[in-house]
């Protein structure tokens, strides 16, 4: 999919803040020159295209009590669309990707309580069958804000 100038000044708009509106997308509209009816359309159309993937608030998990972890797994080559299938099938599980590396399938767990965590691995190795999980709870938390400057292809802004 091709992105023209508008798609990559909303893309660019909605990475910084959404307006805490009652209707934001006729905010940014205005913003861009477009309809309320417009941004919706062309959001709706980025989703479609997996260009936007998520849409929503980032919150400090730890301080509001959650409890989270980075799980690293051994996967099978033969096996590795199934167990993504099981891992993210749970609304706790906030990332999942695949590494070159020994344990090949990393993600993450986040839930209201460290019980609930352990009880959610513990679930995915016993529906995977697969024992060989790391769960790698962090010490000290470094985050970085990443947003993409689309204005031209190739460009993250860290923060």
């Amino acid at each position: 999919m091709q992105l023209d100038s508008i798609d990559r000044q909303l893309l660019n708009l909605i990475q910084k803040q959404i307006p805490v509106s009652s209707r934001p997308y006729a905010d940014i509209g205005a913003e861009l020159g477009l309809t309320e009816a417009e941004v919706i359309s062309r959001i709706e159309r980025l989703k479609k295209s997996h260009i936007i993937r998520r849409m929503g608030g980032f919150f400090d998990s730890r301080k509001m009590g959650y409890a989270g972890t980075l799980c690293a797994m051994r996967v099978p080559e033969a096996r590795i669309e199934e167990v993504a299938g099981i891992i993210n099938g749970y609304y706790q599980v906030t990332h999942n990707y695949i590494r070159d590396y020994e344990y090949n399938m990393w993600f993450t767990v986040l839930a209201p309580t460290p019980e609930q965590r352990n009880r959610i691995i513990e679930e995915i190795k016993n529906r995977t069958g697969i024992g060989d999980l790391m769960s790698l709870p962090a010490k000290r938390l470094f985050k970085i804000s990443v947003k993409f400057d689309v204005s031209e292809v190739g460009h993250a802004n860290r923060e």
